[in-house]
């Protein structure tokens, strides 16, 4: 009998991709809007932004995968959360939840250009 091969240990998740229709208006909206800052992109096809440490990645180019699907989301923490949620209602951004405070955090999930979810997050301090 041959050994199992070892589990490889992963070490991160270096992004979180959506599909996206058209690359430009994501951009504008993750970049612009939001304020992330575009640190990478291949062929104006995939674009990933900042983070903190990691990535959110955007791509018209995920065979198979449709924009605005309902199903995963990616979380953007921030310590501005009512400013954030100012700042999005102000530009007509749709929320698919209002904020709600669970005891734990603050958190509001609302929709990019092609409806994908993305959820605002703001844990409580300890």
């Amino acid at each position: 009998m041959s050994a199992s091969p070892a589990k490889p240990v992963f070490t991160g998740m270096p992004f979180f991709v959506y599909p996206v229709a058209d690359i430009e208006r994501s951009r504008a909206f993750y970049g612009g809007l939001l304020g992330l800052t575009e640190i990478a992109s291949w062929e104006n096809q995939f674009v990933e932004f900042a983070v903190g440490d990691d990535a959110l990645a955007l791509s018209t180019t995920m065979r198979g995968a449709t924009p605005g699907v309902k199903g995963g989301a990616a979380s953007l923490e921030t310590a501005q959360f009512d400013e954030a949620v100012a700042l999005l209602k102000d530009a007509g951004v749709r929320f698919a939840l209002e904020p709600v405070d669970t005891g734990v955090c603050m958190f509001a999930r609302f929709e990019d250009p092609d409806g994908n979810h993305i959820v605002l997050h703001r844990k409580h301090p300890d």
